[in-house]
């Protein structure tokens, strides 16, 4: 390590890092870098089982509370997904977007294309969707730590632009931003991860907050 270099922020880096792998791969894909289903196994759960190493080597240095705040991170992440799905399935249902992104995602991790949707994909999609907010949790408590919890709040927001502005919805047909499908498509969107932001920051106070310290 080089001297004078702020181990928190190394650490902090490996976790932003690890935890952006998942929520990458879809985007990626879509840039023909290789299939979902490819990248599932080279990317997605080799950096799941590191954010785990990782973990543990925390506990092991005696950083318990960094420790501490990477399991609420994910925790609240997960759980504020279903924030974002109390928006986005009624919206979907509602013919605002183009169709049931956890379901081709789904279809895509298991290399069903062809075949369609399955209870399985189905599965597999919603996880991999929930482990995506799982991860977004993680990158926000690595990114925001020392801060107010209510900052997940405008980060949520720039997920949802982060996500408009992505090769998913240049593959989904829609236009930039979804501007040829109408605007219901963005505001969904950006009211879904509204929601998420403000849900991981309400559950992360809750938790205890972004104060972690050794």
């Amino acid at each position: 390590m080089i001297r004078g270099f702020d181990e928190s922020v190394f650490v902090r880096l490996v976790l932003l890092a690890l935890a952006s792998a998942a929520p990458n791969a879809f985007p990626l894909s879509q840039m023909g870098y290789g299939s979902l289903h490819e990248l599932a196994w080279i990317l997605i759960l080799p950096a799941a089982a590191g954010l785990m190493v990782a973990w543990g080597l925390l506990v092991w240095r005696g950083a318990s509370s960094m420790a501490r705040l990477l399991v609420h991170g994910a925790i609240a992440g997960a759980v504020a997904t279903l924030a974002l799905e109390a928006v986005r399935y009624p919206g979907f249902r509602l013919g605002f977007m183009p169709g049931n992104l956890p379901r081709l995602m789904g279809v895509l991790l298991l290399d069903r294309f062809v075949l369609g949707p399955s209870t399985l994909s189905d599965l597999a999609g919603f996880a991999y969707h929930f482990w995506n907010g799982a991860s977004f949790g993680i990158v926000f408590v690595a990114l925001a730590k020392g801060r107010s919890s209510w900052w997940a709040l405008p980060f949520g927001l720039a997920v949802g632009v982060g996500f408009l502005a992505s090769p998913v919805v240049q593959a989904l047909g829609v236009g930039p931003f979804g501007r040829s499908f109408g605007w219901h498509f963005a505001a969904t969107v950006m009211t879904a991860h509204a929601a998420f932001g403000l849900a991981m920051a309400v559950l992360i106070e809750r938790l205890g907050g972004l104060d972690a310290r050794d």
